[in-house]
């Protein structure tokens, strides 16, 4: 793994109160535990400083049935609010030393431990680096943090996308192949990905 001047934090996004999918999409079956196991294990696969969970929605369930061990875990009591609610509460527990934070998603298992790395050589000097993938725009993202006063105010769910379409030029844009990968939201996403998994064992 490449060396690192700007120690990393990441924040995996878990504290949705699935009311799409009407079940805590974080317990859905997945690859022999559930669907939020494979992103925390992602997380494990980087050499991150510091790992954080944010949980709302049923988090006593979630902490009940899922091994965080390796991460602090932060509840969200505002998690209906929106996600911009979980990085809000979430980045005010990040330590000093840290220099960037990666969002990743709870309910996106696809995301690599090879494109967190692409990640953090490309990011660069940016405030702000997102995943430039064949068929657009996605997580992770990393975000300096010289924007961690911004991300103290997000509101409502797009508040990071909002802030990316503010900044331009300024977000940097790590290209990594393949199309973006997808999250759970409906009963159609989650065969969706247990299709996926399947094909690929």
């Amino acid at each position: 793994m490449p060396s690192r001047e700007t120690p990393l934090a990441a924040l995996v996004l878990a504290a949705g109160g699935s009311s799409r999918l009407g079940r805590p999409k974080q317990l859905l079956p997945y690859r022999g535990g559930v669907l939020v196991d494979a992103v925390l294990d992602v997380a494990r696969g980087y050499p991150f400083e510091q790992r954080l969970l944010a949980l709302g929605g049923s988090a006593d369930v979630v902490r009940a049935a899922v091994d965080t061990t390796g991460f602090e875990v932060v509840v969200n009591d505002e998690y209906a609010t929106g996600c911009s609610s979980s990085i809000a509460r979430t980045i005010r527990e990040v330590r000093q030393d840290i220099g960037a934070v990666v969002l990743l998603l709870g309910d996106q298992p696809d995301v690599q431990v090879d494109t967190i790395a692409a990640l953090a050589r490309g990011r660069g000097n940016a405030p702000i680096a997102v995943t430039r993938y064949d068929n657009g725009i996605g997580h992770p993202f990393a975000l300096s943090r010289a924007t961690f006063p911004a991300l103290r105010g997000l509101h409502g769910d797009r508040g990071v996308w909002k802030l990316i379409e503010r900044l331009g030029s300024a977000v940097a844009r790590v290209r990594v192949p393949g199309p973006v990968p997808r999250d759970v939201d409906t009963e159609e996403d989650y065969r969706a990905i247990l299709a996926s998994a399947a094909a690929l064992e």
